[in-house]
């Protein structure tokens, strides 16, 4: 099915204004807004992983303001229960009946606030909602409002407190995105920025208009090339020696949504592999776990997928 110019081009317009919206709070690169946009058209989650202090949370409500959904905030804490996410059924005294009491979960933009404080037990409560969109209580299945997308933070440097993310709950997070100190030109401007009180971002699209994006970013043509492309990325990864275990196939499937989701941002109706090589690190690095020693030697997950990107080749055979 192929994507009419109109659409393109309109759609390039409104991920654009987000970004511009966002950048009005947010002072940083502008490549992490348009990276969020990408995960919220690809359908997936993003965990945003840096120090106190370097508006993480400011940037996932500026977001979220500017998709029109409905959003809700989840501070992790030790103390915090399964139930105080998903919900509970209460006794209604009037009907005699148990009724639901929804949790945050159920809203479209979910920020799940310094994650890793909480322990594994109640992690664990999001992952039915990121892989299928539902909620189980009580067994009572549930579905999600669509769109839905976690957006998660986490402080890198303290561990005193906190729990570290099972592997199979980081797998849930299309992107890892980095968040670091923004450099004095920028810290500059955040001083400018907050020395007065400022408006607040605006919406630009709605449910109904993510919902057809996200359609939208289907119909992206992909080359068997570029599929091959992805698929020996993900396969370096798998067969290399400081690797104890590499990515998934859902991990390039993950990347190949990604992609598409990208070109349908920057208005193109077939991704490049340009869309690949952006997008590899915040999709496959956080997946990858490395073998013992090469943890001691202070190697990197990212320089694993670097390299991958330095030895495969993508091949065009036109």
């Amino acid at each position: 099915m192929s994507i009419d110019e109109s659409k393109l081009r309109e759609t390039a317009q409104e991920c654009a204004q987000i970004g511009a919206q966002v950048a009005q709070a947010y002072i940083g690169s502008p490549e992490t807004a348009e990276q969020l946009v990408v995960a919220l058209i690809a359908r997936g989650h993003v965990l945003l992983e840096g120090v106190p202090g370097v508006a993480k949370t400011t940037l996932v409500k500026t977001f979220s303001r500017t998709l029109g959904c409905s959003f809700k905030r989840i501070q992790f804490t030790p103390d915090l229960l399964p139930s105080d996410i998903t919900g509970t059924y209460v006794l209604d005294m009037r009907s005699s009946t148990f009724v639901l009491r929804q949790g945050p979960i159920f809203a479209n933009i979910v920020l799940g606030d310094e994650i890793n404080r909480a322990p594994a037990k109640t992690q664990s409560a999001l992952l039915e909602a990121m892989q299928e969109t539902q909620v189980t209580i009580d067994g009572d299945t549930r579905p999600l409002p669509p769109p839905f997308m976690v957006l998660a933070t986490q402080n890198p440097i303290e561990h005193e407190g906190t729990y570290p993310l099972p592997e199979a709950q980081v797998d849930r997070f299309l992107l890892k995105l980095s968040v670091g100190h923004p450099s004095a030109e920028e810290e500059k401007r955040i001083l400018r920025t907050y020395n007065q009180p400022r408006a607040e971002a605006s919406a630009v699209l709605t449910p109904e208009r993510i919902r057809a994006l996200q359609s939208l970013a289907d119909a992206v043509h992909v080359d068997d090339e570029l599929m091959d492309y992805i698929v020996g990325l993900a396969r370096f990864t798998r067969s290399h020696r400081r690797v104890y275990l590499g990515v998934s196939p859902r991990a390039s499937l993950m990347l190949l949504h990604a992609s598409k989701a990208r070109a349908l941002v920057r208005g193109r109706a077939y991704i490049l592999p340009d869309d690949v090589k952006t997008l590899a690190v915040p999709v496959l690095a956080h997946r990858i776990l490395l073998a013992p020693e090469a943890e001691l030697d202070g190697i990197k997950p990212e320089e694993i997928v670097r390299e991958a990107l330095d030895k495969i080749r993508y091949q065009n055979r036109r």
